[in-house]
Order: structure tokens, then sequence, then C-alpha cells
């Protein structure tokens, strides 16, 4: 058993993969594709922005988004403490301010902390509010029936960290529409993974993706050699853009095969470890299932546990954004953030990928209770 599943996806897809990886070698156009078009219409088809526009990385998608919103210097741009460190690694190499916000018990930015950094904020006088970075992690878009709200009262702009929620959605909205721009990435462990590096940022609104567009080549204007602005060098080669092509042939069905695995988790280890807390009104695509144990101990010998069983776990995230060394400067010490702290702690992940048998997912809930009845871990 693998955590990610991605070779035996290989193995159920490779021959469409081939062919389509075949075509793009016998055309010899690397970048810039036919394909990377038919990808993008396809992308902006399913998450219902207007606009996806292919780039390099996700990390790339949200530096993108940051250059076209103007991120500057003075600045503060308000993010979750509890995530990967590129949505706040982006902020600071534009010079402006990551404020570290709580999240709540769905591990996703809690509307009431980022109400009260904000006001923390103006009140302290030093930072000028610009921007939310809301996170979906481990594929559950975050609470945006109350986050938007506030954004538009506070006339700041919203940025989807939607890195791990393609395919999601919640109150019949999908994942990378909400923001006023969306990033994704299609690292390979993603739902929706290529084989490489690679990513896109997705807006409705024109003058955005016209923007993003020539953001993406190196600020481009009208000609090739015609540079208005600064840019960056990130595009989505043909090659991934033809392999993600094949896998959004299969995407919906994975997607289900993933919401399956995670409901069969849930209804076998509730009550037993504290299982993700997900809205009635949300779907996630599942990136991570990520249970919590009562403390660092109890998670490491639950993790010990299942490697000596042959089953793979993950822990995400080991450490808080404000308690990393890259971030010290910002003046955030241990006890700043306690729930975010506290789920370094406890959490989790559990194989989830759609590739999973149905005796191996029992597998794993049945060595999950089995560590917890030889003490491994009680609520």
């Amino acid at each position: 058993m693998d955590f990610s599943g991605l070779s035996r996806q290989y193995q159920a897809l490779s021959p469409g993969i081939l062919t389509a990886v075949g075509e793009v070698l016998e055309e010899g156009t690397y970048i810039g594709g036919a394909q990377i078009k038919t990808l993008e219409d396809a992308l902006a088809r399913r998450s219902g922005a207007r606009f996806a526009l292919g780039c390099a990385n996700g990390t790339d998608a949200l530096t993108l988004a940051l250059l076209a919103f103007g991120a500057r210097p003075g600045e503060a741009v308000f993010l979750p403490a509890f995530t990967f460190a590129a949505t706040a690694e982006a902020v600071a190499l534009r010079g402006a301010t990551p404020v570290f916000v709580e999240v709540d018990e769905s591990f996703t930015l809690d509307p009431a902390a980022l109400e009260e950094a904000l006001d923390r904020t103006r009140r302290e006088g030093r930072l000028r509010p610009a921007g939310v970075i809301a996170v979906d992690l481990f594929g559950l878009p975050a609470d945006y029936g109350r986050i938007l709200p506030l954004v538009r009262r506070e006339g700041l702009w919203l940025l989807e960290d939607a890195a791990q929620s393609f395919g999601a959605a919640r109150g019949g909205r999908a994942a990378c529409s909400f923001g006023e721009i969306a990033a994704a990435s299609f690292f390979p462990t993603k739902p929706l993974g290529c084989y490489g590096d690679g990513g896109a940022v997705f807006t409705s609104r024109s003058r955005r993706a016209e923007l993003l567009d020539s953001l993406r080549l190196h600020g481009r204007g009208i000609e090739k050699y015609d540079h208005r602005i600064l840019g960056l060098n990130s595009r989505l080669d043909t090659l991934q853009a033809a392999i993600l092509l094949e896998k959004l042939k299969v995407f919906d069905r994975e997607l289900a095969r993933r919401r399956e695995i995670a409901a069969f988790y849930t209804e076998r280890l509730s009550g037993a470890v504290r299982t993700p807390v997900i809205p009635a009104e949300a779907e996630p695509s599942w990136a991570q299932y990520t249970i919590r144990l009562p403390d660092r101990m109890q998670r490491d010998r639950m993790k010990l546990h299942l490697s000596i069983r042959g089953i793979p776990s993950a822990v995400y995230y080991p450490k808080p954004l404000h308690l990393q060394g890259a971030f010290a400067c910002f003046g955030l010490r241990k006890g700043a953030l306690p729930f975010s702290e506290t789920l370094c702690e406890q959490v989790l992940s559990l194989p989830v990928h759609p590739y999973l048998t149905d005796d191996e997912v029992c597998c794993v809930a049945d060595a999950v209770l089995e560590a917890l009845r030889e003490g491994a871990g009680l609520l």
C-alpha cells in the first residue's frame, strides 16, 4: 500500500497518457502547444470561473495573484497559520506582511478570528490591511459564506488558495470560483495532479485575466519582445497539459471514490478518534483525510503502529507557520495561536487515494482501531 496511489493510477491510465505524451513529442511544441488552451478551457468550465490560466506551479499561482493585486511593503495580508509554507512565503517575497490567523475545527480559516485580526491590525496602525488568503485545506473550501461579506465590508481583496481543492464545492459553488483570483496546484499528489510541477490561476474578471496572462509571460505586451510590466517565467508546459487532460477524463470517478473512502473512514472511526469536521453544504475533494489524536505522543504512536503494519500515514503539518524559522521576523511566539499549535500535535492523515481496494480501506480503519485498543491513544 502506498500513500498517494500514483503508481496504480499510472497503471490504469498509461495507454491514454502515453498516447497523449507521444502526440506532444511528435508535434514538438513543448511550450504553448494546443493542449494548453484545451486544458484551460476545461478547467474554467469545471470551476465556474470565466478564465483559467496555466502556470508553472502552485506557488507561482499565488505569486501571480499577489502581483496582480499589487501586494507591497506596508500591507497586511491575512492567512491561516495552519497550512503549507507557500501561502505565507509568496506574501513575504512580495514585501507584504503575512498576518497569521487561527483556523477552526474544519482546519480552514476561522472567520471570527479573521475579524479579530483585522480589528487588531487597524488599531495598531503599523500596516494597511490589503487582502485575505483563504486556504481550502485538505480539499475543503473555506467558509466563504462568512468570509466574503467581511472582505467586502473591509474593502479587501480575496485570494482563494485552492492548491488542494480543485473538484470540491461548498454551498453548490465550485472551488476556484470564490476569490477574485484563485490559485491551484497540480503537484503530482493533488487530487488532479500532473507528472511534475504545474498550477493555474482562475478569475472571472477579464482585466484580471489579461494581467495574469501578461505576468506569467515576463510581463509581455502585444508582441513577444514587448515587455510592459515586470512578470515571471511561469508557463505550464504542453506535456503536463496533455497529462492533465487525460486525468480529467477520470477525475469525476476518482473524486467519487475518494468520497466513498472518506465516508467509510468517518463511519468506522467516529467516536474513536476525531474525524474531519465537514459542513453539510460542502463536498471536499479529499486531498487528505486527517484524523486527530489527543496529543503528539499518541499521534506518533499511532503513526508507528500503522507503519509496522505496512500502512503509510503523514503529518500535515508538524509546525504552524508562525513558528517556522522563515517567518520568525514577524514576531509571533509559541502560544500566540494555541489552536493551530495544538493541531500540529494531533493531526495524522490516512491514505485516501482512489486506487485503494475495499480490503485496504478496511485494513486502514481496523489498524487505527486496533492501535486505540492497544493504548496508542484514546479520546
